[in-house]
């Protein structure tokens, strides 16, 4: 797909979706997608803002109830919860788990290393 306005760089990939939920966790409640296309920095179209909440909620990234004619949205999660979305799409498109989280692992510093560790001993503790 071209740009169409070759003035305009494009976006990363994923960098509307990270824009549309730090809008709905600045809310601070339900917003309804008009809420989140004014007060998004980009001027984008409200279908594009529809397309976007659309993909975070087929993700599990939002939630949505109706009210009236239309629906109110929600980040599913604070952004601790985010960050692990994230993390599992990632893992979720390589096809050698193992490897990507060996990388990871073996790169973490030393203190986070423990954290995991320990992180990992509670959840073993809890099944």
């Amino acid at each position: 797909m071209t740009n169409p306005d070759p003035h305009r760089p494009r976006r990363a990939q994923g960098a509307l979706e990270t824009q549309v939920l730090a809008a709905l966790h600045e809310a601070g409640g339900p917003v309804t997608a008009g809420w989140v296309q004014d007060h998004l920095a980009a001027d984008l179209a409200y279908t594009t803002v529809m397309t976007v909440l659309a993909r975070l909620l087929a993700k599990d990234a939002v939630t949505r109830r109706r009210e009236g004619r239309s629906f109110v949205w929600l980040p599913a999660s604070d952004g601790a919860g985010l960050a692990a979305l994230k993390m599992h799409k990632v893992l979720d498109g390589e096809r050698d788990r193992r490897a990507v989280l060996a990388s990871f692992v073996t790169t973490l510093p030393e203190d986070d290393e423990q954290l995991l560790r320990e992180l990992l001993d509670q959840a073993g503790d809890e099944e």
